[in-house]
């Protein structure tokens, strides 16, 4: 009887119940095993008797996993262990038994087994790859005091497999990973290039490897490794990983196309599903992000971060009723979410209902804050955003000292929230027309942060509006770089471009943008310079080549909020381009939905297309986020008169001319403030011969 006929019978047992396969083992062995050598000990190795316990071992082991039965398990360490007596040498054995104490669980017995085969065996592959499997599980728990003690072992046996067989791609792949543990990036490198070389098409390796990239912060590198891979080669994973990479990058169309490629070839992927709908989230796509939240929620009704960002899309659509609703039904689902109180508020603050909006902000600071002022980043990130709402609802209550003391809470979160914390106050108190208060504090954050030279310009900017014009200008120059590279001159040069296109010295600003362009190279800074040449212009009344340098910008950037509503509003104010001006602006509106200068821009546009109840609405939203602003209230004395409301008119005429009165030299353009007086003047006529009119009816 050959040893593969008996393996063979050994095999077709397992079909039997354990009692009677046990007995038909027990008979099938015992068969096999000559008289001769049950008759006597043999001198050397009893090879016949170990096979027979070996055969055993290995039912009985086969039992002990499939059942779970311990007593099943002592009984294949017991049978390995008089195989191993009839031949103590036996490799196969000892790595048997080893192995055994591994599947079982008795972790020590299986190191000390192990080990004592490497100890006999240096070169033993199978005990270094038990040892290195043994020091894998035990890296579970990375917190515990044995941890680096572990990995270090995990290393030495990857090691050592490497080197005893050097083409095994998932031994690289391993060591290369405990390397990446280990914070030994260049080492992790090297492994994941040799297993590349072994195997080029592994879809494993160029994940690793660009998963090594991500976690050094070199994200366009690990773009670049996945994309290396050919479309038609590259699985859902790959491309999951490639649109998440474009994520970090802030690439969201790239990130769009590689997503919906992972979903055309795993359609059922829910987590891919979520991903793209996020990608299109970010880039504006909300009725496709929707399309795909709504699939997900009907798949998973429990999903309640894909209800959030239904809510979201609702919001931002002006759906505002309908996001409160969807809020409220994911609300039971995630009771204890930051994102979902904090989209709510975002919500009343939509709806205008502003008490709601900061009680929910209120809540949601206490909630965060800790007694001894410590907080980890992702907490203090947190806080960070949520004190920033509160206080824009504030300044738009025009509850200035309650915005003024959230913004101060900004500062105690510590460096990093400095400068937004400054900057935050001074908008405050130049929204309420406080210049004194504001410029105090920017005198305080340039004393508090004398290297920044951000916080410089801005000071420098706020001393020019308020008269001290040269000082302003000064501070500015007094930030230009004296090393050789000019590289981080450019914000000076631009902060002095604004500065002097504010006092009208459009050539001197000219001249400074001149000098940034010279400096900028990245998409993003020309973007700027592009916006900057482009207000510049259109102070001058140079209306065609202010257009030319908007839509460059749009070029670089499509949802630039900001170029979007200026040149929107531009075409609005001379009454031309209007359908496109009405597209430009509903897209800013969309993308920033709270805004009251955008939102002036839309009520403007429908007011010059002649859609009085919609200019009304949108100017109404606008004069009760920014009331201060003297051109709200003129736009909306504008629709008043135009409807007939002759005495609501000339309210806002007024309020706008006080507005005016409290407003920066810059701010108050003499022909605009003239304007605005003779409108008023001539209201005030009409209402006059109307009441007198009146009167004489009466009579």
């Amino acid at each position: 009887m050959t040893l593969f006929s008996r393996a063979s019978r050994l095999r077709h047992l397992r079909l039997l119940p354990a009692s009677a396969l046990l007995f038909a083992a027990h008979t099938i062995l015992a068969s096999d095993t000559p008289a001769a050598v049950k008759a006597k000990t043999p001198v050397g190795p009893d090879r016949a008797a170990s096979y027979y316990h070996y055969g055993l071992a290995h039912l009985y082991e086969d039992l002990a996993v499939n059942a779970g039965r311990s007593d099943y398990a002592t009984q294949a360490v017991e049978e390995y262990k008089l195989a191993l007596g009839a031949d103590p040498n036996s490799t196969l054995l000892q790595n048997g038994l080893a192995d055994l104490y591994f599947k079982i669980g008795r972790i020590r017995e299986a190191v000390a087994a192990a080990q004592e085969q490497v100890n006999r065996d240096p070169n033993d592959f199978d005990a270094h790859a038990l040892l290195g499997k043994v020091y894998l599980r035990s890296l579970g728990d990375m917190q515990s005091p044995q941890s680096g003690q572990m990995l270090q072992m995990a290393i030495t046996e990857y090691e050592k497999l490497a080197q005893l067989k050097p083409n095994d791609v998932e031994t690289h792949l391993l060591l290369g990973q405990l390397y990446g543990f280990n914070h030994d990036s260049a080492k992790a490198e090297a492994q994941f290039k040799a297993a590349q070389k072994i195997d080029s098409n592994s879809e494993e390796v160029i994940l690793n490897m660009a998963r090594l990239y991500t976690e050094q912060g070199d994200i366009q590198r690990a773009a670049d490794t996945l994309n290396s891979v050919p479309v038609p080669d590259r699985t859902a994973r790959t491309e999951y990983a490639l649109g998440t990479s474009y994520d970090q990058l802030h690439k969201p169309k790239d990130a769009i196309a590689a997503y919906r490629r992972s979903v055309d070839l795993d359609p059922d992927n829910l987590d891919t599903q979520r991903a793209l709908a996020n990608a299109l989230l970010a880039d504006g796509q909300l009725e496709d992000a929707l399309k795909i939240l709504n699939v997900i929620v009907t798949t998973e009704p429990q999903d309640a971060q894909s209800q959030i960002h239904i809510a979201e899309i609702q919001r931002r659509q002006g759906h505002y009723d309908q996001a409160l609703e969807t809020i409220k039904k994911a609300k039971p689902l995630a009771q204890d979410s930051l994102e979902l109180t904090y989209n709510e508020a975002l919500i009343y603050d939509s709806l205008g209902r502003y008490d709601d909006a900061s009680a929910v902000l209120i809540k949601l600071v206490a909630d965060s804050a800790h007694a001894d002022g410590k907080y980890t980043d992702a907490e203090k990130a947190n806080r960070a955003i949520f004190l920033d709402r509160l206080a824009i609802i504030r300044r738009e209550q025009n509850k200035t000292a309650e915005a003024v003391a959230a913004y101060k809470q900004l500062i105690d979160l510590g460096e990093g929230y400095l400068k937004s914390g400054y900057q935050g106050q001074i908008d405050a108190y130049r929204d309420a027309h406080q210049w004194k208060e504001a410029t105090s504090v920017a005198a305080e954050a340039s004393k508090a942060l004398p290297k920044d030279r951000n916080v410089q310009l801005m000071y420098a900017g706020q001393l020019a509006d308020v008269g001290q014009v040269e000082q302003g200008i000064a501070l500015a120059k007094a930030q230009l770089s004296t090393a050789p590279s000019k590289l981080d001159d450019r914000d000076v040069y631009l902060a002095l471009a604004q500065i002097y296109t504010r006092i009208k010295r459009f050539k001197d600003a000219s001249e400074q943008i001149d000098k940034a362009a010279a400096l900028t190279s990245r998409p993003d800074e020309k973007l700027y310079v592009a916006f900057l040449r482009g207000t510049l212009y259109d102070r001058q009344k140079l209306y065609d080549q202010a257009e030319v340098e908007f839509r460059n910008a749009l070029a670089i950037d499509p949802q630039n909020a900001t170029v979007l509503n200026y040149l929107g509003y531009m075409f609005a104010d001379r009454g031309t381009h209007l359908p496109e001006a009405l597209t430009l602006i509903r897209k800013a509106v969309e993308l920033d939905p709270q805004n009251g200068a955008y939102l002036d821009s839309l009520g403007w546009v429908y007011f010059k297309s002649g859609q009085y109840a919609l200019a009304e609405e949108n100017l109404r939203k606008a004069n009760e986020r920014i009331n201060t602003d003297p051109t709200v209230h003129d736009h909306l004395g504008e629709v008043y008169e135009k409807t007939g409301k002759l005495k609501q008119a000339v309210a806002q005429w007024e309020r706008s001319m006080t507005e005016y009165a409290h407003s920066l030299p810059a701010d108050a353009d003499p022909a605009d403030v003239a304007k605005v007086q003779r409108k008023l003047e001539n209201a005030r006529v009409k209402l006059a011969k109307a009441s007198t009119v009146s009167d004489k009816a009466v009579k």
